[in-house]
């Protein structure tokens, strides 16, 4: 359909003051039209991600309509006697509103909704899946992203995301549904008075809580009266992890007035991703306040979790693969003291994270998986060992975007179970006089120094996603005999299919001296991301080397 088409039929059918208020705004406006109607927002293999605002490229109750009876079409071909999903929703603008659209189109289709009666982190949807048996979920969050965003994940029976053939085939239903023609809604309050709608009870809620702390390893020397200032950033963890941590006896939790209720304009992070300084801000001066040594901050919904802790008279921040690596020894080490750690275990990792888990992991005796990067196939190879019987066998997985899970409770990454880990391994270290800054240098002198980076470039609107693909090309078809100086050993083309992995649009440029650049397009922003992953004599040798990859990339993405 022509865009200024398109842009008049949104005008005939919208009702909402708000989104009919915004198309009268760009009446005339031909690039914000175009930006609003020039295509549809993309269901990737994550689900939709946006900017809320009116339009066919806006995350509203229209585009989330139409994903669900695209998704409802997709369920109702599955052999199922009874269907049934679960949804959980962030504190986002709009978050509730959306998950009640949704609830409203799966319930006119004839599937059972299983929703929380107040939003709840990412994880508690995954584990809510797998405890009511239903056929699918959705989360509407859009994760670390500013403001302005929100999002739609999908999740399948197992409680992990779906997987790209569900993906594909879902698309397939969304792309043969009219916005307005061929979604089939009822009311939330009359659904819920139906009982086709129905709340999620506390014995769900508590099972999550349950599980989760079945996963601390409580080692006999730990002292749990240690100081931790914790921030939601006005997300969804502040109940979930503070009981879970009080009632692991960890009671000494402060956290910062100005980030602790929900809050979708995160007024106080406009960023409010847990890896950057900026979003930690507020914590970081309530630690300093109280004199605390740690701080945890998880993202609005709650699967992710950055720290920083005490050095000196500052706080450093741990990156996601540092605090990947030392989780993973904490583990390994802990297990083995008890006795606990299983025949032939396994860590499961991306292909984008630090390598120097390998090192760590050929000490233990672990075994080391690589998927692509996105915790659903993390998530996917705990129920590849479930069905076999081995299920016992994962101990760890973690990915370098600050996600963690040390059990199969759920099957994505989980800051709650995170928020626990992290609390503990810092007590242990603490009660024998050792910083976690301490125990990650004694790592790196056994190991050697492993430096890692990310670099996202953005590219914005239409043009911008032709930036993007044409990059991607450019990089595929005319690889450089050097980058940065480093000469090119070889490349590794995910999109043929690598390893045994799925087919996907990564680039893996592997140069001398142990060099390695991975070049992936987001699949929820508009940005390439350049993985930097290399080994140096030290931490300023690393950081040498990172700096002049980025200065390479900058300059080829323009």
């Amino acid at each position: 359909m022509d865009i200024m088409d398109n842009y008049s039929r949104w005008l005939e059918y919208v009702k909402e003051d708000d989104l009919l208020e915004e198309l009268k705004q760009i009446e005339g406006r031909e690039d914000e039209i175009s930006d609003r109607f020039y295509r549809e927002l993309e269901f990737g293999t994550g689900g939709l991600r946006g900017v809320i605002g009116t339009g066919s490229y806006r995350m509203n109750v229209y585009t989330v309509a139409k994903a669900t009876q695209g998704y409802s079409n997709y369920l109702n071909k599955q052999p199922s006697p009874q269907l049934s999903v679960a949804i959980a929703y962030d504190s986002r603008i709009k978050s509730d509103l959306f998950a009640r659209t949704a609830a409203g189109v799966f319930a006119a289709n004839g599937i059972q909704v299983h929703i929380y009666r107040e939003l709840m982190p990412t994880p508690a949807l995954s584990y809510a899946v797998r405890a009511l048996n239903c056929d699918g979920g959705v989360v509407i969050t859009a994760s670390h992203n500013p403001a302005k965003y929100n999002g739609y994940k999908v999740y399948g029976p197992d409680g992990c995301q779906i997987t790209l053939e569900a993906a594909e085939a879902i698309l397939e239903e969304i792309e043969g549904v009219d916005v307005f023609d061929d979604v089939r809604r009822v009311d939330f309050e009359e659904g819920c008075n139906a009982g086709t709608i129905r709340m999620i009870g506390d014995e769900v809620v508590t099972g999550f809580i349950d599980a989760v702390s079945e996963r601390a390893l409580n080692p006999a020397e730990i002292d749990k009266d240690v100081s931790i200032v914790y921030t939601p950033l006005n997300g969804t963890g502040r109940y979930s992890v503070t009981r879970c941590l009080r009632e692991n006896g960890y009671t000494q939790i402060t956290i910062p007035a100005e980030q602790e209720l929900p809050d979708g304009n995160f007024t106080t992070c406009p960023y409010p991703n847990p890896e950057i300084r900026e979003a930690l801000e507020v914590g970081l001066e309530k630690a300093k306040e109280i004199g605390s040594d740690l701080l945890l901050a998880t993202d609005p919904d709650c699967d992710r979790v950055g720290v920083a802790v005490k050095d000196g008279s500052s706080y450093k921040l741990i990156s996601g693969n540092q605090m990947g690596i030392l989780l993973f020894d904490y583990i390994c080490k802990i297990r083995r003291e008890k006795g606990t750690m299983p025949e032939q275990p396994i860590v499961v990792t991306t292909i984008v994270s630090t390598r120097m888990i390998d090192k760590i992991a050929a000490h233990y005796g672990v075994e080391v998986k690589r998927v692509l990067t996105g915790f659903k196939f993390i998530g996917e190879q705990i129920g590849f060992l479930e069905k076999k019987g081995e299920e016992e066998r994962y101990i760890f997985g973690f990915e370098e975007s600050y996600g963690y899970l040390s059990g199969g409770h759920v099957r994505d990454k989980d800051g709650v179970n995170a928020s626990l880990l992290i609390c503990e391994m810092f007590a242990h270290y603490k009660a024998k006089g050792v910083s976690l800054l301490e125990a990650l240098d004694s790592l790196y002198e056994e190991y050697g120094y492993y430096g890692e980076a990310l670099q996202s470039i953005s590219f914005e609107g239409e043009s911008g996603a032709k930036k993007m693909s044409e990059l991607m090309e450019r990089l595929r078809n005319d690889p450089p005999e050097e980058i940065a100086g480093y000469p090119l050993l070889g490349v590794k083309d995910y999109a043929q299919g690598v390893d045994g992995l799925p087919k996907s649009n990564v680039l893996e440029f592997n140069m001398e001296q142990d060099v390695n650049v991975l070049v992936r397009p987001s699949g929820t922003e508009p940005k390439i991301k350049m993985y930097y992953l290399v080994r140096g004599e030290s931490e300023a040798d690393g950081l040498k080397i990172v700096s002049s990859l980025e200065e390479y990339f900058t300059s080829v993405c323009g």
